[in-house]
């Protein structure tokens, strides 16, 4: 079984320096190690590392009071320097040329060029699922109508619990198919039946009431593409956490869905849209000055991990500028420059997405519906991942600071009475 280690090699890479310099640090005492079952090679502790790495090199937001800092050896995501790395492969690189679904498969631990036929959900968990959400009131949020459809899904699924990889993905497969399929169409007249293959081209007339283009498609597929996974986000590291507890992976989904729930996670782009379209109905400066009133941020600018620009929005909006036109584009330069009030700050992947949003005509809420339906594959990935690890390895240790008991309540326990009102 796997354990939360690095080989001199990877610790190496992670820190920037020859392999000579890790057993330097070895030497002083600044880093421990271990040896592997073969009685020869080095293995080394990632959380460890990670402190040693950051120790140098800290995350832009700097170490804050009261947060709680994770560190795990992972094969899935890297994020190395300004660029995104899924196994290995440049995310961006990946959006420009393969579907969402094949780099699901590439982070699932498969090719990303060979997938199995269309995902699809079985017949009888979509009826069970369609008639779970038929009762919600349209204005459901998509990731609330998502944990319905999950929870309803799993109860139709008598081996969800077979945590074995092939089961775990075909899972997944079908999961994610239930979620497009159960979206209301974003227009009166959008077709009723919707038989293309890839999981873009049928999520399109649920979220735009435009007609689909290939380029449209093109742009909405490299978005999910982008957002499938992000290192140990916060609602990836809920997803391995319910994963650590043997959870099915329906309920690792419902997990990560709790997370990316929050306004500042997977609602964030949401809060640009509405930036957007309050500046394209007013002025930038008063749309800004409006979300500033409400709630004394701007979201969509900066990133903690990224050191400048981050690809994922640098690609999106590059492939979306042609299809802006120009006073649109004036805008969002404008609300990006007023937003950042002369900060040398970039766009992040939440601005890029809000802005798909804006010019695809998207109803607000279509960002939750992009950002946890792509986020669902690198959920799935870290689960099968945390499946290979020793169970319930996330145990967090509190530091009491409520009340001190008296001398005599130390050592005598008495009764609680409640009081009446």
């Amino acid at each position: 079984m796997k354990r939360n280690v690095l080989t001199a090699k990877q610790v190496a890479t992670r820190l920037g320096v020859k392999i000579e310099t890790i057993y330097a640090h070895v030497s002083r005492g600044a880093l421990g190690r271990t040896i592997a079952d073969d009685g020869k090679t080095s293995r080394f502790d990632a959380a460890e590392v990670e402190r040693l790495a950051r120790h140098g090199r800290p995350r832009a937001d700097g170490a804050r009071v009261g947060t709680v800092d994770v560190s795990l050896a992972t094969s899935i995501t890297e994020i190395h320097g300004d660029h995104l790395l899924f196994r290995g492969r440049d995310a961006v690189e990946l959006a420009r040329t393969v579907p969402f679904e094949d780099v699901a498969e590439l982070l699932w631990g498969g090719s990303p060029v060979e997938r199995p036929a269309p995902w699809s959900a079985p017949p009888e968990g979509l009826r069970v699922a369609r008639a779970a959400v038929a009762p919600l009131p349209r204005a459901t949020s998509p990731v609330e109508r998502f944990a319905v459809i999950a929870a309803a899904l799993a109860c139709t699924q008598p081996l969800r619990g077979d945590l074995r990889p092939a089961t775990v993905i075909a899972h997944a497969r079908s999961l994610i198919a239930a979620f497009v399929a159960l979206l209301p169409f974003a227009a009166d007249t959008a077709p009723r039946k919707v038989t293309a293959a890839s999981i873009a081209q049928r999520l399109w007339p649920r979220l735009s009431p435009l007609a689909a283009t290939a380029d449209g498609v093109a742009i909405l597929d490299a978005a999910l593409v982008l957002l499938s996974d992000h290192e140990l986000a916060t609602s990836t590291l809920a997803a391995r956490v319910a994963a650590s507890t043997r959870a099915d992976p329906f309920s690792v989904v419902l997990a990560g869905l709790g997370a990316v729930a929050g306004k500042l996670h997977g609602r964030a782009p949401r809060a640009v849209h509405e930036l957007l379209l309050h500046a394209a109905a007013s002025s930038p400066e008063a749309a800004v000055a409006r979300a500033l009133d409400e709630g004394g941020a701007i979201l969509g600018l900066g990133h903690p991990v990224y050191r400048g620009t981050d690809p994922r929005a640098a690609y999106l909006l590059r492939r979306l500028a042609p299809a802006l036109k120009r006073d649109e584009r004036k805008r969002l330069d404008d609300v990006v420059r007023i937003a950042s009030g002369g900060a040398a700050v970039q766009p992040n992947v939440d601005f890029a997405l809000g802005a798909l949003a804006f010019s695809m005509r998207m109803p607000l809420g279509s960002t939750e519906a992009i950002f946890a339906i792509a986020r669902t594959a690198g959920w799935i990935a870290h689960a099968l991942e945390e499946y290979g690890e020793a169970p319930l390895r996330f145990r967090a240790r509190a530091v009491y600071i409520g009340p001190t008991p008296a001398p005599e309540d130390a050592v005598k326990t008495r009764p609680f009475t409640p009081t009446r009102s």
